[in-house]
């Protein structure tokens, strides 16, 4: 059996709709199950059971001899959450549960860390694991996977094999249960759909145009390509970026929504709401050599295709 914890969510579910193409059907999906909303995002999936996230560590300790592998993707996702209690329970605590189990039932192990460790990229945005250090995570949400990372690193016990990919900005099916947390690619489609034109933050950063400000954005399809070539892969254990490897404008993004659904371009500014202002990240980029480094040659869908295929066979056909 395979465990994808956040099975429910984003790119959980995208996971399990991979694991699934590739024939494996015994997944175990551990989520709250408290949302029929997002409960949707497993609708027609082969999945073998469903554990709730507070039944999980005694399941795990029952049934450890079936476990396969851990894709352990669920956290609290709200970069806007300032409970540190509860951020450290749900991310950080949590992940050194299954990282202990993980040891002990030698089970290997893919967990999902985030770009919001690199904060606003004063140390570049290098998955050196010497530099992992040195970052400053602009907001609690990014601490409590910084924290996690740092307490990995120096563990002398480590599962077998395992990964933690720092997940830049990712787009595609099954956010739309995401609110204000849905990429900009979906917030784009719907105000377009129901106003015919979409609102970019204005630049306060003299080195960038209105619009300019550059993301490396990557499409959920191929953040599960690498997930589950990694579960075949399973040796060269450590922490690895996952982006497309390119920055691209957030005008860049507009212009590739108003063409997949034909609509004419109409593009309004307005200013970056002062409180976030002094933490608005300008430039992000994810250096992949590292991933390559071990053997992952497929290549990155570009930001067109990815949008393209998400507005006209996703949200669309919805």
């Amino acid at each position: 059996m395979i465990v994808v914890t956040g099975a429910a969510g984003f790119i959980g579910s995208c996971l399990v709709r991979k694991l699934n193409q590739e024939n494996f059907n015994a997944v175990v999906a551990v989520d709250s199950f408290s949302d029929p909303v997002r409960n949707k995002n497993l609708e027609g999936l082969k999945i073998k059971e469903q554990v709730t996230i507070d039944a999980f560590m005694p399941w795990l300790d029952t049934n450890q001899e079936l476990v396969e592998f851990i894709f352990h993707i669920g956290a609290i996702t709200d970069t806007s959450e300032f409970d540190k209690e509860k951020l450290n329970h749900f991310n950080t605590q949590y992940t050194k549960d299954i990282w202990a189990r993980c040891i002990r039932y030698q089970i290997p192990l893919v967990y999902a860390s985030s770009a919001a460790t690199y904060g606003l990229g004063e140390e570049g945005y290098s998955d050196d694991e010497s530099l992992i250090p040195k970052l400053k995570p602009l907001n609690p949400y990014g601490q409590s996977k910084q924290d996690f990372d740092l307490w990995a690193l120096q563990q002398k016990e480590k599962p077998f094999f395992w990964a933690g990919l720092k997940f830049f900005n990712v787009y595609g099916p099954n956010e739309y249960h995401k609110g204000r947390m849905a990429s900009v690619i979906w917030h784009a489609y719907n105000q377009i759909l129901q106003t015919g034109k979409m609102k970019l933050f204005r630049s306060h950063n003299p080195q960038y145009k209105d619009g300019e400000q550059m993301r490396d954005f990557v499409y959920v399809l191929d953040v599960v390509e690498v997930c589950c070539w990694l579960m075949h892969h399973r040796k060269n254990s450590g922490i690895y970026n996952l982006g497309s490897g390119k920055a691209r404008t957030f005008l860049d993004l507009v212009r590739a929504v108003f063409r997949a659904t034909g609509k004419p371009e109409n593009i309004d500014y307005i200013d970056t709401p002062a409180d976030i202002r002094d933490k608005y990240q300008y430039f992000t980029e994810a250096s992949m050599k590292k991933l390559e480094s071990i053997g992952y040659t497929k290549p990155f869908s570009t930001l067109e295709e990815g949008t393209t295929d998400y507005v006209k066979n996703y949200l669309m056909k919805r």
